[in-house]
């Protein structure tokens, strides 16, 4: 009996190596959503600011927000223990990069914040990328 559950476990396991999508029937059922965590307003913020002062962009099938100052700093200094746990902050010629998933190869389509120096001095910003898809090409 303590066998059906391990290969149970290993047809699901080898289901999601090789599936390719989604399987069976599609459905138009909304799965219900959460409330949001409250560092869900550090990416509201600085979305907002983007917006309103229009400082955003395209690359490739992504939309970049790009926000500076308080909603920035908050954003950046909210990164700190996550981006400590999960080894994605980077320091480099000055300034000390907090990405929300580790880097890779390069900061593009990662959202992230930095800060370029330090005390008073210090300035802020940050990128909040949204993957909108094909449609953004058109």
């Amino acid at each position: 009996m303590k066998a059906v559950p391990m290969i149970l476990a290993a047809f699901a396991l080898a289901a999601c190596a090789t599936a390719e999508g989604p399987q069976g029937t599609p459905s138009l059922d909304i799965a219900p959503g959460q409330p949001a965590p409250p560092q869900a307003q550090f990416y509201i913020d600085c979305i907002d600011q983007a917006s309103e002062a229009r400082t955003y962009d395209r690359e490739e099938h992504v939309i970049r927000f790009h926000c500076g100052g308080a909603p920035a700093q908050r954003f950046f200094d909210g990164l700190r223990g996550w981006s400590a746990d999960e080894a994605s902050e980077i320091g480099s010629g000055g300034v000390l990069w907090r990405f929300t998933s580790p880097m890779r190869q390069n900061p593009s389509f990662l959202d992230f914040c930095r800060r370029t120096g330090e005390g008073h001095a210090a300035r802020y910003d940050c990128t909040v990328v949204l993957n909108v898809g094909e449609f953004l090409a058109q």
